[in-house]
């Protein structure tokens, strides 16, 4: 893996695909999930080599985004997180950045 590492979790197969080519663009290898079931098994295994991830909070399973969220932030403390939503939320875990649905590409991004 490069170092520039994105996990993205949407299961919405059409707005995953958008999310991913636009962080391809800007050159970031991105590893897609549509569950945070599949997820939580990629940041338990290679959870170091990832830069970000970046989850919407409604999702196919059981599992929720926040609580993917919850679960990355506790096993690895200094990772990038970006959570997504239609609705507000909160509380979100420390330091995990919150997007409003719709937002424009550039504030996925900036907070990248």
């Amino acid at each position: 893996m490069s170092n520039f590492v994105m996990l993205l979790v949407e299961d919405d197969s059409l707005q995953r695909e958008v999310l991913s080519d636009l962080l391809k663009d800007e050159g970031f290898e991105v590893v897609e999930c549509a569950t945070a079931e599949a997820a939580e098994l990629i940041v338990a295994s290679t959870g170091t080599e990832l830069r970000a991830l970046i989850t919407d909070h409604n999702l196919a399973g059981r599992m929720t985004g926040l609580e993917l969220a919850e679960y990355a932030r506790s096993a690895h403390p200094g990772l990038n997180i970006v959570l997504m939503s239609g609705t507000v939320m909160a509380p979100l875990p420390p330091n995990t950045t919150f997007l409003r649905k719709p937002f424009a590409p550039a504030h996925l991004l900036a907070a990248v």
